[in-house]
C-alpha cells in the first residue's frame, strides 16, 4: 500500500503510463551518470598528472553540445524521438562497456579515456535533446510543471547526491566497476524508454526534403522571434557566463578563501544538492502561490545576491548556507525555465529550439569559465565572484522589463486553458 501511494505521488496516473516509463529511464540513467561524475575524473587522474590533459578531459565533455547541439535538434524534429533515444543510449552503453573492459584489462590509455569521454558527451547531447522533446508529447500542458519537477528530482537526488559517492566507492574497490555499473544502468534505461508510446510525429515521407541548415535556421529564427523564449535563452546565456566565471574556481575558493581543505569542494557540492532537495519538496507549494514568471524574477535576484555574498564571506558555515539556498534556487529555476519553453514551442520545433537553448547554456559556461580563470589569475580568487555579481546585476536591470513577455505568455496559457474548460 505504501509503495503504491508513493508511486502515485511520484507519477500520478493522470500523467500516463508512458510518462512513468520515461521517468524510470531518466532516473536510472541519472544514477549511472552520477556514478561516472566521480569515477571519470578519478580515472583520468589515475592515467595522468598533467594539468593540460586533466583540463582537456573537462573540455571534451563541454564540446559536444557546442559542436553537435544544433544537429541533434534537427534529428530530434525529423525522426522518431523514442527510437532516437533508444539507439543513442545503446551506442552510449556500447562505449561505456568497451571502456569498462579496457580498464579491467589495463589497456585504457589516457588517449582512449579522453576519446570515450568525448563520445559519451556526444551521445548524451542527442539523447537529452530528444528526451526533453518527448515530454510535451506525453503529458498535458498544465501538468508540465509537475512532470518536469519529477524528472529534475532524479537529477538532484541520483545524479548529484547518490551517484558520486557510489562511483567513488566502486572505483576504490575496482577501477572498472563504476563503468560496468553505468553500462548496466544505460542498458536498463534504453529498455525502459523503449516502452514509451508517442503519438505520430517526425517528418512524413511526402514532405519535401530540406537541407539541415534550413531546419537549423528555422529553429533559430523561431527562437529569436518569440519574445518569451528569446528572453529565456538570452537570460540563460548571460547568467551562465557569470555563473561559469564564479564556479570555475570553486575548488580553489573552498580551499584558499574558506580554508576548508581538500573535502571542502565535495562538501559544497553535497550541500548544494541538499538545497535542491528543498527545492523539490517546496516546488509544489511555490508554484501554487507564485507565478512561473514571478519565480523567474526571484531566481535572478537570488543568483545575483549569491555571487555578492560569496565574494564577501570568509566563514565556511555562512558559505555553506549560501550554497544550500543556491541549490534550491537551481532546482526551481531549471524546472521553471524548461516548463515555460515546452509550453509555448510547437511540437515540430521542440528539438531545434531546445538545441538553441542548449547552445546558450553550454556556450555561456565555457565562456564564463575562461573569464573566471583569467580574472582569478590576475586579480585573486574573489575576482570572478565580483565579476559575476556586477554582471548579473547589470543584466537584471536591463532584462527586467523584457521578463514581461514570460508573464504575458503565462497569462495567455491560462486564458486558453479557461476557454478549453
Amino acid at each position: 500500500m505504501l509503495v503504491t501511494a508513493l508511486a502515485g505521488w511520484v507519477a500520478p496516473r493522470r500523467l500516463g503510463v508512458s510518462f512513468r516509463w520515461l521517468l524510470g529511464s531518466s532516473w536510472i540513467t541519472n544514477l549511472g551518470d552520477g556514478v561516472v561524475v566521480a569515477a571519470g575524473p578519478l580515472l583520468v587522474a589515475s592515467r595522468t598528472d598533467e594539468p593540460f590533459l586533466v583540463a582537456l578531459a573537462a573540455l571534451l565533455q563541454w564540446l559536444p553540445p557546442l559542436l553537435f547541439g544544433l544537429w541533434a535538434g534537427v534529428l530530434t524534429d525529423r525522426l522518431d524521438r523514442r527510437r532516437l533515444v533508444v539507439l543513442v543510449n545503446l551506442a552510449r552503453g556500447l562505449v561505456m562497456g568497451l571502456l569498462a573492459v579496457a580498464v579491467a584489462t589495463d589497456v585504457a590509455t589516457i588517449a582512449l579515456v579522453l576519446a570515450a569521454m568525448f563520445l559519451l558527451g556526444t551521445a548524451e547531447t542527442f539523447a537529452d535533446n530528444a528526451s526533453q522533446a518527448m515530454l510535451p508529447m506525453l503529458v498535458p500542458r498544465d501538468d508540465l510543471v509537475l512532470a518536469n519537477a519529477r524528472l529534475t528530482t532524479g537529477l538532484v537526488t541520483l545524479n548529484q547526491l547518490a551517484g558520486p559517492p557510489v562511483g567513488a566507492a566502486l572505483f576504490a574497490v575496482g577501477q572498472a566497476l563504476p563503468f560496468a555499473a553505468d553500462f548496466c544502468f544505460i542498458a536498463l534505461g534504453a529498455v525502459l524508454v523503449s516502452r514509451v508510446r508517442l503519438p505520430p510525429h517526425g517528418r512524413h515521407s511526402d514532405t519535401p526534403p530540406r537541407r539541415i541548415v534550413e531546419d537549423v535556421v528555422e529553429g533559430v529564427r523561431w527562437t529569436l522571434h518569440h519574445p518569451a523564449v528569446r528572453t529565456l535563452v538570452l537570460t540563460i546565456l548571460i547568467f551562465n557566463v557569470t555563473f561559469g566565471a564564479a564556479w570555475s574556481v570553486l575548488v580553489l575558493y573552498a580551499s584558499e578563501r574558506l580554508g576548508m581543505g581538500p573535502v571542502g569542494f565535495g562538501l559544497i557540492t553535497t550541500v548544494g544538492a541538499l538545497g535542491g532537495v528543498l527545492g523539490i519538496v517546496s516546488y509544489g507549494w511555490l508554484t501554487a502561490r507564485i507565478s512561473l514568471a514571478g519565480l523567474m524574477r526571484i531566481g535572478l535576484i537570488v543568483e545575483t545576491l549569491t555571487h555578492l555574498a560569496l565574494a564577501l564571506t570568509t566563514v565556511p558555515w555562512v558559505a555553506l548556507a549560501i550554497f544550500f539556498v543556491f541549490g534550491a534556487h537551481a532546482f526551481v529555476w531549471g524546472t521553471t525555465s524548461v516548463t515555460i519553453r515546452q509550453r509555448v514551442v510547437p511540437s515540430r520545433l521542440q528539438g531545434r529550439v531546445g538545441s538553441v537553448n542548449l547552445i546558450g547554456t553550454t556556450g555561456g559556461l565555457v565562456l564564463g569559465s575562461a573569464i573566471g580563470g583569467a580574472l582569478a589569475q590576475s586579480f585573486g580568487i574573489t575576482a570572478p565572484f565580483w565579476f559575476a555579481f556586477v554582471g548579473s546585476a547589470v543584466f537584471v536591470v536591463l532584462i527586467w522589463h523584457e521578463l514581461r513577455h514570460i508573464a504575458h505568455t503565462e497569462e495567455h496559457d491560462r486564458a486558453q486553458s479557461s476557454d478549453g474548460d
